[in-house]
């Protein structure tokens, strides 16, 4: 009878876990992994960060598997302009992906050689040391790097290859109503709202990037000997915060 009890106490404790993880995950935060290089120099591949879940309310894309409890969104609160969100990929609703707001709902978003304008206005950016990043063969990529200021203030660094590559002439275009245009830092080497991601719908943020917890350097060392683990871990980036 004990046994049985005992058994049976403990199927309840992992229900009640599994519970808790998942009301957690909804609507407080959630662990992501950066998978690529689109976000540098700000998030690097091999960065693991939370999002807070409750920023921007709630939709069906806060939940696991995004069930389709209901449409919309509630308790609803705008995103600002330099947030770094993840939401769904548009084109499938179900990848998901993380790059930086550059326009709200009725902002006019154009580039010419690489410059940035927002209704009109073209960013100031300021030129810094050069950012080196090593590509997949192991060969050192050298981008230049700037200080881009928003119209609201908010400062970020951005990376380019040059001011000529494909997708730095973009034709001017206004954001429509309940969605959002977004890039990413790294702009010669992001998919987003100039090429196949478009135009991002509120409900399919699932939420905004708030602090690293980990970080790892995918090149470096191996997890298989844990002696190298010191220099596998990026130690300088753990619980830094997202801006």
């Amino acid at each position: 009878m004990e046994e049985k009890e005992s058994f049976s106490d403990t199927i309840k404790t992992i229900i009640y876990a599994i519970l808790i993880a998942v009301i957690i995950r909804s609507f407080c935060f959630e662990p992501f992994k950066i998978p690529s290089g689109s976000m540098y120099p700000n998030l690097y591949v091999g960065d693991f960060l939370f999002v807070s879940k409750y920023t921007y309310g709630y939709s069906k894309h806060s939940f696991p598997f995004s069930l389709p409890l209901f449409s919309g969104r509630i308790w609803a609160d705008e995103p600002k302009v330099g947030d770094v969100v993840v939401f769904k990929y548009p084109q499938d609703n179900r990848t998901d992906f993380i790059k930086r707001i550059i326009g709200k709902p009725g902002d006019k978003i154009k580039l010419e050689n690489g410059h940035l304008f927002i209704n009109g206005e073209e960013l100031p950016r300021e030129e810094k040391e050069n950012f080196v990043i090593r590509n997949n063969f192991g060969y050192a990529e050298r981008f230049h790097q700037y200080d881009e200021t928003l119209p609201n203030g908010v400062r970020h660094n951005i990376l380019e290859v040059s001011d000529e590559e494909s997708e730095d002439n973009f034709e001017e275009v206004t954001v429509p109503e309940n969605s959002y245009f977004v890039m990413g830092d790294n702009r010669d080497r992001s998919d987003d709202s100039r090429i196949h991601v478009g135009f991002v719908p509120f409900e399919n943020l699932v939420g905004k990037a708030r602090v690293l917890f980990f970080s790892y350097d995918p090149e470096e060392g191996s997890w298989l000997k844990p002696w190298t683990w010191g220099k596998k871990i990026r130690w300088r980036r753990l619980f830094n915060k997202i801006s």
